[in-house]
């Protein structure tokens, strides 16, 4: 869902770094990325747990909290099981970013441009005008470059300001491949299942002053590794 998270404010906070696009060739490029993952996806048998089918339909606009290398489903998870709220994922402002940010845009994720450490303040203040809005957003606590499944605590600010409902996202894909990143990100096989469970975080671990390490607990339970 996202692969930057907002760095905590500090008393003098660097410029915001300037945010890469994408020009000529690489557009349309990005275009065909972004069809092939929406066909890709679409053929995903997604099943949802017990008693988490009653939180994806839940009206009111959410923040999901997931780990970077689980985010491939987010842009379907939107489109299947929240019709009408766009989904608004924080995406690094660097060059690399620039790709997912076309890529996911064309897949069906809308995305807000920042870095984990320029411009943090600025993405996680669009993140929470999102929410305020009605809309749900996406974050992923270990991204853009880890350590892996260790929540940063910036992602906390977003979810303190907001006041909106934080769900913490569990993806199991039964077949996926696994890349040579940092992350050692999942790819789904196509037609493969993936089963999602959910858990909303209570106002009171997010306001705790352990609440990195509970909501880290949180997310470490929900996708077992390996």
């Amino acid at each position: 869902m996202s692969t930057a998270t907002p760095a905590t404010p500090a008393a003098s906070s660097p410029s915001p770094a300037p945010v890469q696009t994408l020009a000529g060739w690489k557009q349309p490029a990005a275009a065909l990325i972004g069809l092939l993952m929406r066909v890709w996806t679409s053929s995903l048998r997604i099943t949802v747990a017990a008693g988490s089918d009653a939180a994806l339909a839940d009206p009111r606009p959410t923040l999901f909290v997931i780990w970077h290398n689980r985010l491939f489903i987010g842009a379907e998870l939107s489109r299947r099981h929240r019709p009408g709220r766009p989904l608004h994922c924080l995406i690094s402002a660097s060059k690399d970013g620039a790709w997912l940010a076309a890529c996911f845009e064309h897949a069906g994720v809308r995305t807000i441009r920042g870095s984990s450490s320029r411009g943090g303040r600025e993405a996680a203040a669009g993140l929470v005008r999102v929410l305020r809005s009605g809309h749900d957003a996406g974050i992923t606590p270990d991204g853009p470059r880890g350590p892996r499944y260790v929540f940063k605590p910036g992602a906390l600010i977003v979810a303190r300001r907001a006041g909106a409902r934080v769900m913490a996202l569990g993806v199991a894909y039964e077949s996926a491949w696994r890349l040579r990143s940092w992350d050692r990100f999942f790819l789904p096989r196509p037609f493969s299942r993936v089963h999602l469970v959910l858990r909303e975080i209570p106002p009171a671990d997010l306001a705790a002053d352990d609440a990195p390490a509970r909501i880290e607990a949180t997310l470490r339970a929900l996708n077992p590794d390996e």
